[in-house]
């Protein structure tokens, strides 16, 4: 039984349809297409009941799936025990904050890339938390605060934040002091979130109200130096911003605490090597320098 047929329909039973299995695996339709329908006559049972929707699992699709995941993971293990030090093979895909992640994160993959020239590295950027079991996601980078789930989580560095507001919106609007003078300031938002701030060695949740919201924190900053409100953002995206005077830190004396960069993965007992040493190129790379100011 071919293993790229197995691993084929695996992302076709995880993904829920034919497109969405393409679109993981870096091939055409039409060539997953073909894959099932050889494994379907290898196995002379339906696997798939296609519909105008995509294709669901069949009984004996439900079956065979948890058997040919454990396939699929014993052969890439195998795989990864019997090659030579350090040489890594196959498909990484990462989910990687839009937000200086082009900036800060991409030169680390493509290091990654250069180091291993048979490894495959497909990169999604966006701000959006992608679920990384159901969209085939191998890991994600995220930076902030994690929230519960059932992710394996491991950290790679620190993150530290500011809240900043324009000169030309101070001037307008004042600079709040306090946590409670800081709600009825005009705030720069992802959503709905709280913020978090140290009062000593307390902290403390706010939450901020604002009409100008965007899931990206260049948005957010390019609204901030517009006088729009006052934005909370990481210090690698400001730090010329504060350097130059275009904007300028407010709550001083409530600092956020340091929030961190993660690499995010699926549960599971051991990791992927290639998860293992991305994550460990990270670290080399985000923990020992000293954050901007």
């Amino acid at each position: 039984m071919d293993l790229e047929e197995i691993r084929t329909f695996v992302e076709v039973a995880d993904a829920g349809g034919i497109s969405s299995a393409a679109a993981r695996l870096g091939v055409a339709k039409s060539i997953v297409s073909r894959r099932l329908l050889r494994l379907e006559a290898e196995l002379g049972v339906q696997l798939l009941a296609r519909t105008t929707r995509g294709a669901a699992l069949t009984e004996a699709g439900l079956t065979f799936r948890d058997y040919a995941a454990r396939v699929r993971a014993e052969i890439d293990a195998a795989r990864e025990a019997i090659l030579p030090a350090g040489e890594l093979r196959g498909r990484l895909r990462v989910a990687v904050p839009l937000s200086f992640g082009p900036t800060h994160f991409a030169p680390i993959l493509a290091e990654m890339a250069r180091r291993h020239p048979h490894l495959q590295i497909h990169t999604c950027y966006s701000d959006r938390f992608a679920d990384l079991i159901a969209e085939g996601y191998d890991c994600a980078i995220r930076i902030g605060y994690l929230q519960d789930s059932n992710l394996v989580a491991r950290r790679i560095g620190p993150i530290h934040g500011k809240l900043l507001a324009s000169p030309d919106y101070i001037k307008a609007n004042g600079s709040p002091e306090s946590p409670e003078e800081l709600v009825a300031h005009e705030a720069l938002m992802q959503g709905t979130e709280a913020w978090h701030l140290m009062d000593g060695d307390k902290i403390i949740t706010v939450r901020p109200q604002g009409r100008f919201k965007a899931d990206n924190g260049t948005a957010l900053l390019a609204a901030a130096t517009a006088g729009l409100g006052i934005a909370y953002l990481p210090d690698r995206l400001t730090h010329e911003h504060v350097a130059s005077g275009a904007l300028v830190p407010v709550m001083t004396r409530y600092p956020p605490p340091p929030a961190g960069a993660y690499v995010i993965r699926p549960p599971g007992q051991h990791p992927a090597r290639k998860i293992r040493v991305l994550t460990e190129l990270l670290i080399e790379y985000c923990e020992p320098g000293p954050h901007p100011a």
